[in-house]
């Protein structure tokens, strides 16, 4: 196929022990998916239907890579979340069936502008701009299903300069990755190389340059991403 203009490059993340990487098409992310974070934002924390919000694919990070203090805002916080990585379409997907979408998981950090995200929560705006900006999905290594199988529980953290602020573990989850699933594939048809964050605990907190965040989650993986 010919284009007008050159074609943007394949969005792509590392996959442990592989040369090749994995192509990114989408990102999904779930809101307040742990009852603790939901409370720290003033949300309800109760079993609620999940709702989503995307980021481009071309916010990717990755291979510890630095990222810049983006324009616009003076209040970034980080996100530790564990991502799922799907290898195999559906739409409609039931909960019992779900995990065999899956082709491996990462760790992630949803970075966001806390500021432009509240301003926008408070006129009823969509979140784009506070969630959606470049560099705002660091993503780590993509470790396969056939090495991690899939995680139902496990410690998953960040700590900035060496002082943990984020710590719980994946059990902790309102829905867990295959209710997630099956809920999302109600609204889109999953495709391979669509990425979901699956949420974050509690402990969100601002970075500023200089500042460097190690993301971990047990059996995943570990994320270094160093601000700008």
């Amino acid at each position: 196929m010919q284009f007008v203009i050159p074609a943007p490059e394949q969005p792509g993340i590392p996959v442990k022990g592989a040369t090749a990487r994995f192509p990114v098409r989408r990102i999904f992310c779930v809101g307040r998916n742990y009852a603790d974070h939901a409370r720290e934002m003033g949300g309800d924390p109760t079993r609620e239907p999940p709702f989503f919000f995307m980021k481009p694919a071309h916010a990717l990070v990755t291979g510890d890579a630095p990222v810049p203090y983006p324009p616009g805002t003076s209040n970034l916080h980080h996100e530790v979340e564990l991502v799922a990585a799907i290898g195999t379409a559906g739409r409609d997907i039931a909960v019992e069936r779900a995990l065999d979408h899956i082709w491996g998981y990462a760790v992630g950090n949803d970075l966001t502008r806390r500021d432009l995200q509240g301003a926008a929560k408070g006129k009823g705006q969509p979140w784009e701009v506070g969630k959606a900006f470049d560099h705002s999905a660091p993503v780590s290594a993509l470790i396969p299903v056939a090495e991690a199988e899939h995680p139902a529980k496990g410690a998953i953290r960040l700590s900035v300069n060496g002082a943990v602020r984020q710590q719980g573990d994946l059990s902790d989850m309102t829905w867990n990755v295959a209710e997630v699933i099956a809920h999302l594939s109600r609204l889109f048809e999953l495709r391979p190389g669509d990425l979901i964050f699956t949420g974050t605990p509690a402990g969100v907190g601002a970075v500023t340059a200089g500042d460097e965040m190690v993301a971990e989650i047990e059996g995943i993986g570990r994320l270094v991403t160093r601000v700008e």
